[in-house]
């Protein structure tokens, strides 16, 4: 999920970043947007900031040049809308990237359009999905889901850079590899945001009220 420093070929970095950047950019202003109209969430935009941060630093060696671990990035997604989650996933990465050697500043635009566009996106899509279906439910498929599919892209964007044995061959290898830690890892990211988003609801009603969230 954290592609290492230096992983890919310099063309695939340069790609990934351009592909990733408008994203980020847009992200950027809807955080700006998001404090200068609503101040009073200020505390709830870093509370889903930290829980990226600490989720997506627990990590399990995988597959050569990457890791498996959680994303932390759903909650953000249905609170915030994924736009708001492009910006703050770029910021985790480039403090992990930096203190902690997690991830790399060449693969940073690789790492953000998994971790930060596709994952959120997925998550935001399976919750307007199930909503109407239940609270609970519908936290824990946009969760398990939006981390599954940050780990897909990665898995694919791997098989791009290394395919010595053909794209869908080493797509097929990584995505396997990945499977035995990245699957129950999921559940687990499922379950704790579940009871993140239970105990926000007790705590921060008006805000997710004021931001457009049905607790």
């Amino acid at each position: 999920m954290h592609i290492a420093e230096g992983f890919l070929p310099i063309e695939h970095a340069v790609g990934w970043a351009a592909l990733a950047t408008p994203f980020v950019v847009h992200g950027a202003l809807a955080v700006n947007k998001q404090v200068r109209e609503n101040p009073e969430t200020k505390m709830l935009l870093g509370a889903a900031g930290a829980f990226t941060f600490v989720l997506s630093a627990l990590k399990i060696p995988s597959v050569t040049g990457s890791s498996s671990h959680p994303t932390g990035t759903g909650f953000g997604a249905i609170v915030f809308r994924p736009p708001v989650m492009a910006f703050i996933a770029t910021v985790v990465l480039i403090f992990q990237s930096l203190l902690l050697a997690h991830g790399g500043l060449t693969t940073l635009g690789a790492n953000v359009f998994s971790m930060g566009v596709v994952g959120p996106w997925v998550a935001f899509g399976v919750w307007t999905l199930l909503k109407n279906v239940g609270r609970d439910v519908a936290v824990f498929c946009a969760a398990f889901f939006g981390d599954l599919s940050t780990y897909v892209v990665t898995a694919l964007q791997l098989a791009l850079a290394h395919h010595d044995g053909g794209f869908i061959g080493s797509a097929g290898t990584f995505l396997a590899l990945y499977a035995p830690t990245q699957l129950p890892l999921a559940v687990v990211e499922a379950l704790v945001t579940v009871v993140l988003f239970r105990t926000v609801t007790t705590i921060a009603l008006p805000e997710l009220r004021m931001l457009g969230v049905r607790a």
